[in-house]
Formats: C-alpha cells, sequence, structure tokens
C-alpha cells in the first residue's frame, strides 16, 4: 500500500465515522432494540468500517 491508498481509507473511516454517528443522532432507534443504532459507539463504528471499506474499493495496488 501506498501512502495515497492510506490516506483515501483514512478520509473513508473518518466520513463514515461522522455518518454513522449522525445516522444515530438523527434517525437512531426508539425501543433500542436495534442492534446497531442503539448505541452512538455501535453506529459510529459501524460507520467507519463501511467507510474504510467503501473507500478502498478505489485504491489502486502497486504493479511490481
Amino acid at each position: 500500500m501506498n501512502k495515497r491508498n492510506i490516506i483515501l481509507i483514512c478520509i473513508g473511516v473518518v466520513a463514515g465515522a461522522v455518518g454513522g454517528y449522525l445516522y444515530y443522532h438523527f434517525v437512531g432507534c426508539n425501543s433500542g432494540t436495534c442492534m446497531i443504532t442503539s448505541k452512538p459507539v455501535n453506529s459510529t463504528l459501524y460507520g467507519a468500517m463501511m467507510g474504510g471499506l467503501v473507500l478502498s474499493m478505489f485504491s489502486k495496488e502497486s504493479k511490481r
């Protein structure tokens, strides 16, 4: 992995974490039975993981 790929994945993780927390804050789960959106930590971590995975799709492999 080169520096560009790492930066791209880090941007995805941060954006996903912010998005996950915003989803918890504005949509959330009223009953408390939702596994991901019932707690802000779960929602933030899930968003960070998804953001990192989505932007890692756009990273290019180095050819040797």
